[in-house]
């Protein structure tokens, strides 16, 4: 409306509505502007642009609306028109506002972006700077390890030149007084010799003179002894037929004289039957922890310390998988409880591949209950024949006499307890087998029984019902062939070479990547196979020349390992599958193989 009464721009409120100008000139310039002078006068006239063409229709506009009817209309239109523009400026003024606070908070956010990416990079230099400072220190703790140890093997050498020196001239200096030794002693002994011929040539008549009078002496009293013998002999045994007296006498003595022999030989059979079952240790039993008087007379400081020994723990040194420990942990604290409370023991099948600590476990649960543990075999069983059963009995007895208890742990139980229907095995077998069940029929406070087998399934009915509990015993998988591995490295290499007096000494190599690189490369090993490798190891270092283990002796013998366990699988599996070969139809095909229940293919764990 500013053009209507001939304001500019600058006179006119913010505030104020403001409309379109119709017709305006695109310049904005007045009439009297001709585009000339400098630009003091320009800044001068844009304050004042007068257009009096704008002036007439503006006037002309005001007339015709004061003549129309729709003038108080009109001017109410112009102001919503105006309070409607207002509004809408008002609107986008706030939109402004907001969108400047927007920009703010977004500027904050950013700032703390940075400041976030800045302390995570700080933190991420710091530690990188600690893992540096680490990784230095660490290097500087090798180089002084080696520096000692460089040092220690200098000083060793040095020594061991010492010694062998010093056993050098020790032995020259002996074979020296040996050879002069042996030299005078000839000597001594040819000039001994020579006399004695000497003196023997000069008194040979005399000698054969003595000789001979010597044997007519011996010749004569033994004569004489023989006459006077006959004689008092003759007569002695005249007066005896004639006097019946004597001769009842003599027959009453002889026949007490036989009874008193035979009873005390029955008497000493008797009482060492006796002391054989209470301290003697029966001949099936292959090794026992159960003191006999004799042992404890030979061990008088094992006999001390084993009974000073505190109960340890059941899986120490023993390493399975954490559910078979479990389940271990169990029967032993069970068996520990029972031994306390003077229980009746429940029997136990430990069953799985040979070489997964099965009697490790059996020699440890005993020491952790207390009780005394004696292996036997069933190998030894059949051999015995017909003294099988009294060997058996003797077994039961021997146990049933033991205070503290004992654990009978019998390995390779299927070898004596299978099937009794099978036509191989014998009478005198089976008679064992029969006072084997005989003896394990009811529940004992005396003896545990633990029957340890890679067969189970051969066992014969009555073995199966007589066991309370089965527990299987796998192949060590990663991570407890790690725990082996680094164990019997520990064990059989680290800890000899420490000591120093074994001529044993390891290489510097990583020792914990080393044992977890084998542990990956020996799938399919058992525990026993893994120790047999930390033996291999050491036995390589002695037999170098050195005395040095190395990662590549290391790296063999893991290879051989590997190669003897494949061929040993292979074997396996050749014995498995000729073992069921005469059982196979004759005109059969795989499929009536697999409709025969009694043949069963081999399992992959036993192969």
């Amino acid at each position: 409306m500013s053009w209507l009464f001939g304001l500019n721009k600058e006179q006119v409120p913010q505030d104020a509505p403001s409309f379109p100008i119709p017709n305006a000139p695109a310049g904005g310039g007045g009439a009297g502007d001709d585009g000339k002078g400098d630009e003091g006068q320009k800044s001068k006239m844009e304050a004042y642009r007068f257009d009096s063409a704008a002036l007439e229709r503006a006037a002309k506009a005001a007339k015709d609306l004061e003549k129309s009817s729709h003038a108080n209309q009109a001017l109410e239109l112009s102001k919503l028109q105006e309070l409607t523009a207002q509004t809408e400026q008002q609107t986008k003024i706030k939109e402004y506002e907001a969108h400047i606070e927007q920009l703010k908070l977004e500027q904050v956010r950013t700032g703390q972006e940075e400041k976030r990416k800045t302390l995570a990079e700080e933190t991420k230099q710091h530690q990188a700077r600690a893992e540096y400072q680490d990784r230095l220190a660490r290097k500087r703790y090798d180089d002084q390890l080696n520096q000692q140890t460089r040092q220690q093997e200098e000083n060793l050498r040095k020594q061991e030149e010492s010694v062998s020196k010093q056993e050098a001239m020790r032995l020259k200096t002996m074979e020296h007084e040996a050879e002069l030794r042996h030299k005078n002693d000839m000597k001594r002994i040819e000039a001994e010799m020579k006399a004695k011929a000497v003196i023997e040539r000069e008194n040979k008549d005399i000698t054969m003179e003595q000789i001979r009078l010597k044997a007519a002496e011996r010749r004569k009293t033994i004569l004489e002894s023989i006459q006077t013998a006959g004689s008092v002999l003759g007569a002695g045994f005249q007066t005896f037929i004639s006097d019946w007296d004597k001769v009842t006498a003599s027959a009453a003595g002889l026949t007490l004289l036989a009874i008193g022999v035979y009873s005390a030989k029955f008497g000493t059979g008797v009482a060492a039957r006796y002391i054989e079952s209470r301290l003697g240790k029966p001949s099936l039993i292959r090794e026992t922890s159960r003191f006999t008087v004799i042992d404890a007379m030979k061990h008088p400081v094992k006999t001390v310390k084993k009974f000073n020994r505190k109960a340890e723990d059941a899986l120490s040194g023993i390493v399975f998988k954490p559910t078979l420990e479990e389940r271990l942990r169990d029967v032993a604290i069970a068996t520990s409880h029972t031994k306390q409370n003077k229980g009746y023991y429940r029997n136990i099948l430990f069953y799985g591949p040979p070489g997964t600590g099965k009697t490790m476990f059996a020699k440890s649960l005993a020491k952790h209950s207390g009780l005394d543990y004696a292996i036997m075999t069933g190998g030894d069983v059949a051999p015995m024949g017909r003294d099988g059963v009294t060997a058996m009995h003797r077994v039961f007895d021997w146990a049933q006499t033991s205070r503290k208890g004992v654990l009978l742990f019998v390995d390779e139980a299927d070898a004596f307890l299978r099937k009794r229907s099978q036509e191989q095995i014998s009478e005198d077998l089976r008679a064992t087998l029969n006072a084997f069940l005989y003896r394990t029929g009811e529940q004992s406070n005396k003896f545990m029984l633990v029957l340890a087998s890679n067969q189970p399934e051969q066992f014969d009915w009555a073995i199966n019902d007589r066991l309370d509990e089965m527990v299987e015993f796998d192949l060590p998988d990663l991570e407890e062939r790690d725990r082996m591995v680094r164990l019997y490295f520990e064990e059989y290499v680290l800890k000899p070479a420490a000591e120093g007096k074994r001529r044993l000494k390891v290489a510097q190599f990583d020792y914990s990547a080393k044992c977890t690189e084998i542990a990956m490369k020996t799938e399919g090993l058992s525990g026993r196979e893994i120790s047999k490798l930390g033996v291999a190891w050491q036995a390589t270092a002695y037999a170098s020349e050195d005395g040095v283990l190395t990662e590549f002796m290391i790296d063999e013998r893991v290879n051989d390992a590997l190669i003897g366990h494949q061929k040993k699988v292979i074997w396996q599996q050749d014995q498995v599958a000729a073992s069921y070969r005469p059982s196979l139809p004759e005109a059969g095909s795989m499929s009536t193989l697999s409709k025969d229940m009694s043949i069963a293919p081999p399992s992959k764990k036993n192969s």
